[in-house]
């Protein structure tokens, strides 16, 4: 659900970080903020309550131009987990170009991870967007735990999905700008194919994704 005004020239892109509680969304807002270069990165705003890490959501702005004079600005937020906030949920999804479903890794939260996942396509259908066709990439968080998900386990039932898989800890810091360059990536892709970012403002993938991240070592893809 692109927004894009042809005569001005701007376009506005929103990536939302879904997942259930306390999986890691916003912690890996506030380290994807702390990795991005300063030029040009917006401020980062955090709503905290008392019965859930974000009520609303996280924004991340950035503002690029293309070669054509195309202006982008990017916007991401967090959804707030817990179920008795699904309304909020539901108002953050409308008119997202891209989803990072952020899974917990521990074993204990396998069911939660599942029933949030079956939520996001429910509300997906609920606010007008394809699963099918929407750029979405899944993190496993909190990898540096002890009674993890294994990996094996984590490509067995993902792979065959053909969503593109990350393991992370956002604490740590790792995993973190992988999973948000391949977000970006799809998300870049899917504009291109609708709007020739390429062809009518020369932009291309990869300077699109030299304008929002740096590189970091380690990938943390599966």
């Amino acid at each position: 659900m692109i927004e894009f005004d042809e005569i001005e020239k701007r376009m506005l892109l929103k990536l939302v970080y879904y997942g259930p509680a306390l999986s890691g969304k916003t912690t890996n807002l506030l380290r994807l903020h702390d990795l991005l270069e300063r030029n040009g990165r917006g401020d980062l705003m955090v709503l905290d309550t008392k019965d859930d890490r974000t009520i609303f959501f996280d924004l991340l702005p950035f503002f690029l131009e293309t070669p054509g004079g195309l202006k982008i600005k990017i916007k991401v937020y967090t959804v707030p987990g817990q179920v008795k906030h699904d309304a909020t949920r539901k108002a953050v999804l409308q008119r997202a170009d891209g989803v990072a479903f952020i899974a917990d890794s521990q074993l204990a939260e396998a069911a939660n991870n599942v029933e949030s996942f079956s939520n996001l396509e429910k509300n997906l259908a609920i606010v007008g967007l394809d699963i099918e066709n929407l750029p979405l990439v899944i993190q496993f968080n909190k990898r540096d735990l002890q009674n993890i998900i294994p990996e094996a386990d984590i490509k067995r039932v993902w792979e065959p999905t053909g969503i593109p898989v990350f393991t992370a800890s956002a604490l740590q810091g790792w995993g973190v700008i992988e999973t948000f360059s391949r977000l970006a990536e799809l998300t870049y892709r899917n504009i291109d194919k609708r709007y020739g970012l390429k062809n009518n403002y020369g932009l291309d993938s990869e300077t699109f994704l030299q304008k929002l991240t740096r590189k970091t070592e380690g990938t943390g893809y599966i």
